[in-house]
């Protein structure tokens, strides 16, 4: 029916189809219900694409976020595992051939830790330090016998005050005595390990024979030269905390080693009074108690007079100031300004720049740099510790005819 009335309406006339429309008003009503309801379903569809595509977008952005934060934490981690990996092969450089016979000393389970001395153009022996600034170290050190004490040249003008003193200092004389290095290492300061200088330890060649014999007894009294196991024993003592502190004071306390020296040299610019509070805060960390009836006072003066020969200016990279302690411990300060028209200071040029007689002193000062739970140069310690080993593997007496064993420095 609605057909027929479809076709009519699209073959007749105007006129009859308007009549046709009056007489079937429902019809017109249907479509346009059908009309609203079809633009209704419309936009109904397009609310739903809107939808679907915010969310998309909101996806997007959040993947894209997760991605840049997860490639910004791997680019951390890939640089704290570089950083790792470079400090893991600088610790073990590469070890020495493996085909050696096993008499020879590089051939020993701790072949990887001795030095390598080699020489330089001049035909000296120096020990490689593995710090850029601070290349080198000499293998061993000619000094004289720094025995002559400070003479004043006037008299203070306060007795609080005797540090603005003039003073002059004997020339030592002419006698030299030969000091091998043992071990050395890199003082580091601040959570960010600032580098400051490289110390090595000295001892007169002379007197190894007594400190090595005085750690072999100490493990062992009726031994002259110590089996691994007994060395492991006195390497466990000398680094721990407690026991290696004990140790080296009796030592230093009975004068053994008899005559030492640590040599300092800046791997940044500094100055004397930066040097100075360090060693002053470590002297009075380390002085040792003051005995009943003993003079208080001569130690403060002992302190005021180090501070004094401290008083000075600013000490360039890769200048060389040596502590020397002698069999008295008596300490004696020497700086080598070098060649103002050069970087590196020249051999020969140390001149005595003050002397403290009061033994507590140096005592102290060593120990800052030997045992203790804290110590000014870790590594410093622990190549020290090393050499001695090298000293108590061989019979009492044999060190100082051969090239004294060190470890590498691993700066």
């Amino acid at each position: 029916m609605l057909r027929q009335t479809t076709l009519r309406r699209a073959t007749c006339s105007p006129t009859t189809a308007a009549r046709l429309r009056t007489q079937a008003p429902h019809r017109t009503i249907f479509s346009r219900r059908d009309e609203r309801m079809r633009r209704s379903s419309s936009r109904a569809v397009e609310n739903i694409d809107i939808r679907r595509m915010t969310q998309q977008a909101q996806d997007w952005h959040r993947n894209r976020t997760i991605f840049l934060w997860s490639g910004a934490i791997a680019g951390v981690i890939s640089a704290i595992y570089t950083a790792w990996k470079i400090k893991v092969v600088l610790d073990n450089p590469v070890k020495a051939d493996s085909n050696l016979p096993s008499s020879d000393p590089l051939a020993s389970p701790n072949a990887a830790d001795r030095k390598v001395v080699i020489h330089d153009q001049d035909g000296r022996e120096i020990v490689p330090t593995g710090n850029s600034t601070v290349p080198t170290f000499p293998h061993t050190l000619d000094l004289p016998a720094y025995t002559a004490p400070i003479t004043p040249t006037e008299v203070p003008t306060s007795p609080v005050d005797p540090i603005t003193t003039q003073q002059t200092i004997t020339a030592p004389n002419g006698s030299t005595t030969e000091y091998t290095l043992v071990g050395l290492g890199l003082r580091t300061v601040t959570f960010l390990g600032l580098q400051v200088y490289v110390v090595g330890y000295y001892i007169a060649t002379a007197d190894i024979a007594a400190l090595q014999n005085a750690l072999t007894k100490k493990i062992n009294p009726i031994a002259t030269t110590l089996v691994p196991a007994e060395r492991e024993e006195l390497r466990a003592a000398l680094l721990d905390p407690t026991e290696g502190e004990r140790a080296w004071e009796e030592l230093l306390a009975a004068g053994i080693p008899a005559r030492s020296a640590f040599r300092v040299v800046p791997v940044r610019d500094t100055d004397f009074h930066h040097l100075r509070d360090g060693f002053v805060r470590a002297i009075q960390a380390r002085a040792p108690p003051t005995p009943p009836g003993a003079d208080n006072e001569a130690f403060g003066q002992a302190m005021r007079q180090f501070r004094g020969i401290f008083s000075r200016g600013s000490v360039p990279k890769r200048r060389e100031l040596l502590l020397v302690r002698d069999e008295t411990g008596r300490l004696s300060i020497t700086y080598d300004a070098g060649n103002k028209k050069t970087e590196a200071a020249q051999p020969g040029g140390r001149q005595l720049i003050g002397v403290v007689e009061d033994e507590r002193v140096s005592r102290a000062l060593w120990l800052n740099y030997l045992a203790g739970k804290k110590v000014a140069s870790e590594p410093a310690r622990q190549n020290i510790v090393e050499g001695i080993m090298g000293y108590v593997e061989r019979p009492v007496g044999t060190v100082a005819a051969q090239v004294v064993p060190v470890v590498n420095s691993r700066l």
